[in-house]
């Protein structure tokens, strides 16, 4: 009997039931700050799309698809946002969408969750880390990302860089810029 037992134990493992929840759009956003010695911009970028996977209600995988082309100035200029959709920085016409992919997620014993995944801008994947708080209501999770760097010489964003370009004296522009990423899955 307890062979007969053993052995149902071993073809009949549990099954860890994974749930795939789509993302708001509409409610999520990306925050970016780009900096240089003068001062600095911000803006917005639109989610385009996005899933969330959830195994046991925690947050183990998901996708997201960002419309390059919706980047925002938070100041309303037309001027800077043209700038950065043209070839000098993002090159919005042949890349549309960026994405990040979750490969990794851990929470520590505070509860602190860090999310490794691989961000593509511009058909350039790194890997990257940021820390992130995840609360639940009844109706919807919320993760909000700490704000985090992103090097935009890594994506070969290239103007006015000092990686690229040593003669730019103070007409510089940061390589790395911050993110900020608030996902909401309803």
């Amino acid at each position: 009997m307890a062979l007969a037992f053993i052995s149902m134990s071993f073809n009949n493992p549990i099954k860890v039931v994974k749930t795939i929840l789509k993302v708001d759009v509409t409610n999520s956003t990306v925050k970016w700050k780009g900096y240089k010695p003068t001062g600095s911009h911000e803006g917005t970028i639109l989610l385009q799309s996005g899933n969330i996977e959830l195994e046991d209600s925690k947050i183990v995988g998901g996708s997201f698809a960002v419309d390059m082309t919706s980047i925002k100035d938070a100041d309303g200029s037309a001027r800077l946002e043209g700038h950065l959709k043209s070839k000098d920085f993002f090159e919005v016409e042949t890349f549309s969408t960026s994405t990040f992919m979750i490969t990794d997620v851990e929470t520590d014993e505070d509860g602190e969750v860090t999310i490794t995944g691989d961000m593509t801008i511009k058909g350039i994947t790194k890997e990257i880390s940021f820390s992130a708080e995840v609360s639940e209501t009844d109706t919807s999770i919320t993760l909000i990302s700490a704000v985090f760097q992103i090097n935009r010489a890594e994506f070969n964003v290239t103007y006015q860089s000092k990686t690229f370009f040593n003669n730019l004296k103070e007409k510089f522009i940061n390589d790395d810029f911050d993110l900020q990423v608030t996902i909401v899955v309803t």
